[in-house]
């Protein structure tokens, strides 16, 4: 087991630290041999595999969380701080508990003699391959501050990249989503209230008030078994989704919505040729660096490309090749990255056809929020007129007559 200890040296500088020993006095004996003098030394809490699963669920990690970790990482590195030093100031400044336990873990691994893209590659569910690989890689050449600015540079980039798309659907989410819902109250119980007059008078209506009553009536007797049907429903294609199968054709499908879907290629883009930019100049060989790019992209269609591009160059051919073939590459991105093939400057490339598709990104977004407030208008008032028309213009028109 292991136990935290403080301890002084022979010239009388207070040590913390952990030992890993069978009991309580193994471990002083292992101080006493390093030369080192025990002031304290107790077991460390062990945080139940559970606890930490709960924990994980409640909190995860989010991809800002990652980029701030890797942005102080690297600035403490770069001040020649020592890792294990560095890991143990941020996690004690992490206010994500689940982070914490992660980051105090790899401290410890690495204390242990591990190295630390071995430390972070077993919590897999917050550290992805490539920024391990970008950890190998650095380890490496020497250059592990710099592998660690790729990596945040590199998160924060994608991180804005969603961020400004989640941005630009979150209003009109908002609006259409609450406008759901106030007609499904106003049919579902004003509405009722209100068409009592007309069928008292038992009055010759046209056949759109008539509907509209019909659905009034029924949604006011069922309501709650229309609500049942969307929460299933809902709950099922929720659930399809996140199967292998249901994913996978969800993922292809998102390609050919209109309008999202050619956002949605853009961002694919801008991530499958920045990732892969960042560990060529990484050092990582392209069939790795593809593999691994294959596998933090997000999209099936994607993926099979990259993983296609792999078994062609591992076969001495180019990549190039099969984006050629790829409809969801465009041609002038497979003609740059053939030049970039002959040319030897194809990290180079990536990195350029990924800020172009960014720009893009930012820019289709900008227009798409623009575009869809007056469409909401439209819709909203549309509502408000078939109510008016279907509804209220009877009554005035009935009450008109018996006055």
């Amino acid at each position: 087991m292991k136990f935290v200890f403080k301890a002084k040296n022979a010239e009388g500088v207070l040590k913390e630290g952990i030992v890993e020993a069978e009991a309580r006095d193994a471990a002083s004996l292992i101080l006493q041999k390093n030369g080192l003098v025990p002031v304290s030394i107790r077991a460390e809490t062990q945080v139940s595999a559970a606890m930490k699963e709960l924990s994980r669920l409640w909190e995860g990690v989010s991809t800002k969380e990652l980029v701030v970790f890797f942005r102080q990482l690297g600035v403490l590195i770069e001040a020649k701080v020592p890792v294990t030093s560095s890991l143990l100031a941020i996690a004690e400044e992490t206010e994500n508990s689940y982070f914490r336990i992660i980051l105090k873990e790899i401290k410890d691994d690495v204390d242990d003699g591990m190295a630390l893209s071995e430390a972070f590659a077993k919590h897999p569910t917050a550290f992805s391959p490539l920024v391990v690989n970008l950890l190998r890689a650095g380890e490496v050449s020497g250059g592990l501050q710099r592998s660690i600015v790729f990596i945040a540079d590199n998160m924060e980039k994608d991180y804005h990249l969603v961020s400004k798309i989640r941005g630009a659907l979150y209003y009109p989410a908002f609006v259409l989503g609450a406008a759901l819902l106030i007609g499904f109250l106003v049919i579902s119980f004003i509405i009722p209230k209100i068409t009592v007059i007309l069928k008292d008078f038992s009055a010759d209506l046209p056949w759109y008030t008539v509907a509209i009553m019909a659905t009034s009536d029924f949604l006011a007797a069922y309501w709650w078994i229309v609500l049942l049907l969307l929460a299933v429903g809902g709950g099922a294609f929720v659930y399809y989704i996140r199967t292998p199968d249901g994913k996978r054709e969800w993922e292809a499908q998102l390609l050919s919505i209109p309008i999202v879907g050619k956002i949605a290629q853009y961002v694919y883009l801008a991530r499958l040729t920045e990732n892969l930019g960042v560990l060529l100049n990484g050092g990582i060989p392209v069939v790795r660096s593809l593999t691994i790019v294959s596998n933090i992209i997000g999209n099936e269609p994607f993926r099979r490309v990259a993983l296609e591009a792999a078994e062609e160059v591992k076969t001495g051919g180019n990549m190039s090749t099969v984006f050629f073939k790829s409809p969801e590459i465009p041609h002038l991105v497979a003609q740059m990255i053939k030049i970039g093939e002959e040319s030897g400057t194809l990290s180079t490339i990536l990195r350029n056809i990924a800020s172009f598709y960014s720009q893009e990104v930012d820019g289709m977004t900008r227009n798409l929020t623009a575009l869809l407030e007056p469409v909401l208008i439209v819709i909203l008032g549309i509502g408000v007129a078939i109510l008016v028309i279907g509804i209220l213009l009877p009554i005035y028109n009935v009450v008109g007559n018996f006055a």
